[in-house]
């Protein structure tokens, strides 16, 4: 889903509603393309998300704050220079275009009073944030734009700012119901949601195929297949979408599966396309919609960028440990037939008296089998027969040690392929830059990754996060690890012997611990616990997930297990589907 120019407007007019009177407190770049600009007012402060990302371009009041570099970008420095203490003055848009224009009542170095503008260009891989100065000049963007990337407009500091080219498609407020049909209608064949999609300005495909089911019920009908009736129902429609757009009364709407609560699209309509397949949650405002929609999207995009490089080594050595069991197992397979050595070897040690040297081969009575009364065995001539019994125990022993050890480097690597699953697993789920770093610091640690120079210096930049906490319904703390080395500490350190210890079974994730007391943890405090350790491991979006309990006293850490590897008895299992609303609901600020 983009965020269309209709759904910006109300965008604006939220901006504009909330932040009169304010001034510039803090200017933040946390990524490349995306700033957090702090606004301070009388009643306190407020923090406008901008992001110019290919994948998220997005503008919207914020309530998570991410982490920062060390050292300013020079666009955030600059910005700093220019609009730190300005006051604003107002978001402005270009009819329905994706394109927000910030205004700031500011001051120059002579201290006269001029004003400049925050250009937000939402539109796609093209997306940009400007900084115009009083004379329409650009002062720097986020992204230059030379004649050698687009013959159509150049984005570069000093030169004159231009809107991008417009589209021939009409206003749906100022444009008539009518004149849009007749549009719509002249588009020729296809389905009417496309025909929509190609008139209209400023609307997204999900805005398009609501029009579509509104009127005709339909989100796949065909403009030549239009009856009479359904062209009326999209007239009376449209004119109810104008008016609804000019009297501000957009619905923030988000639509998510069914099961797994992951969002799928948003809107200021009403949603009903979708019926029974998903469910339509309604916000307060856009921005918390857009909050909620984008941080998930935003959490998966950023590990994946920032954590590639390891991504990798764990796969390769994911994909090496994989070959070296298969390898083994061959090699385990070849000594089935170890026992059959040992038989030879005795029989020919009872028939010495029988045997001489120079023999290839001979057949002696296997009494072992009565099926098998004669055994045919292939002899060393150059050998005598007790040699050939010897060769054939050596053989046998080294048939046993082979098997012994191949099945201790088998579980050996079983061990360790367990521990990288955890460890992909609490990657996919690692949700700032920190989190990473200890991530790296673990692996450099078991040898996965090297220790690059600097990282020993940087590691001790690296701040411990906090676990996760909760109160369930009961009163009761719930713990939730982060990553494995914070599982160790959490169950073997922190955790009290009568606390109650909490994991998903044979699936990687958190440990999670119910800070018990002297107190008896009641069931339903055990059931909101298991749903966290559900919802915090590879499980997270299934149904019915499986979690063992115990009291923390039945869990050990086996000698030389890797972090985050535990053995535990005693056991009970509840069987739980993961909630995100409910820890939302349960979710204490970390201290």
């Amino acid at each position: 889903m983009a965020l269309d120019g209709v759904l910006l407007s109300f965008i604006a007019a939220e901006i504009n509603s909330r932040l009169e009177n304010a001034r510039v407190d803090r200017v933040l770049q946390p990524e490349r393309d995306e700033l957090d600009i702090v606004f301070r007012m009388r009643k306190g402060s407020v923090r406008l998300l901008i992001s110019a990302s290919s994948n998220n371009p997005r503008l919207h009041f914020t309530q998570n704050a991410k982490e920062n570099p060390a050292s300013p970008p020079m666009f955030c420095m600059l910005l700093r220079k220019h609009l730190l203490s300005a006051r604003f003055a107002g978001a402005e848009q270009s009819g329905f275009e994706r394109i927000l224009f910030l205004n700031f009542d500011c001051y120059n170095e002579f201290g006269d009073q001029v004003k400049k503008k925050l250009a937000v260009e939402i539109m796609g891989k093209h997306s940009n944030i400007i900084l115009i100065d009083e004379n329409g000049r650009i002062t720097e963007a986020v992204k230059h734009i030379d004649d050698t990337m687009s013959s159509k407009r150049e984005v570069l500091p000093g030169i004159r700012y231009e809107l991008p080219p417009q589209q021939d498609k009409l206003n749906p407020v100022s444009a008539q119901p009518e004149e849009i049909m007749q549009r719509v209608l002249a588009t020729g064949a296809g389905e009417l949601q496309k025909a929509l999609l190609t008139v209209l300005q400023g609307v997204s495909p999900i805005v398009c195929r609501e029009l579509a089911q509104q009127a005709c019920r339909d989100t796949t009908v065909r403009t030549q297949e239009l009856l009479p009736e359904q062209k009326e129902r999209l007239i009376f429609f449209l004119k109810r979408f104008s008016q609804d757009i000019k009297e501000n009364k957009g619905l923030p709407q988000l639509v998510t599966e069914v099961k797994t609560g992951k969002p799928l699209d948003f809107s200021f309509l009403d949603i009903t396309q979708y019926g029974t397949a998903a469910l339509v949650k309604r916000y307060d405002d856009f921005s918390q919609l857009l909050d909620a929609y984008y941080t998930e999207r935003d959490r998966i995009e950023r590990v994946s960028q920032r954590g590639h490089d390891f991504l990798n080594v764990i796969t390769n050595a994911v994909e090496r440990i994989s070959r070296k069991i298969d390898n083994q197992l061959l090699e385990l397979k070849a000594c089935d037939g170890r026992e059959q050595l040992r038989i030879i070897g005795d029989l020919i040690s009872s028939n010495i008296h029988n045997l001489k040297r120079g023999q290839s081969h001979c057949e002696l009575e296997n009494y072992y089998e009565e099926d098998l009364p004669k055994l045919a065995i292939l002899l060393d001539p150059m050998l005598s027969p007790q040699q050939n019994s010897q060769k054939y125990f050596k053989e046998y022993r080294k048939a046993f040690v082979a098997e012994k050890f191949l099945k201790e480097q088998i579980e050996a690597g079983e061990r360790e392929l367990k521990y990288l699953e955890t460890v992909f697993d609490e990657l996919s789920r690692a949700s700032g830059e920190n989190e990473l770093l200890e991530i790296r610091e673990e692996l450099v640690q078991e040898g996965y990754l090297k220790n690059r120079a600097g990282t020993r210096r940087q590691g001790r930049m690296v701040k411990e996060s906090p676990p996760y906490r909760f109160l369930s319904s009961d009163g009761f703390e719930i713990l939730v690890g982060r990553n494995n080395r914070q599982n160790d500490k959490l169950t073997l350190k922190i955790a009290a012997k009568n606390d109650i210890w909490l994991h998903t079974r044979n699936i990687p994730g958190a440990h999670v611990i119910i800070r018990a007391g002297a107190l008896k943890v009641p069931n339903s405090t055990v059931t909101q616990a298991a749903i966290l350790a559900a919802l915090h491991s590879h499980a997270g979006e299934s149904a019915q997930v499986p979690v063992d309990y115990t009291f923390v006293k039945n869990v050990k850490k086996p000698s030389g297990a890797k972090p985050g590897m535990v053995i535990y008895e005693d056991f009970k299992t509840a069987f739980v589907s993961p909630d995100s609303e409910l820890s939302e609901s349960l979710k204490q600020k970390n201290k």
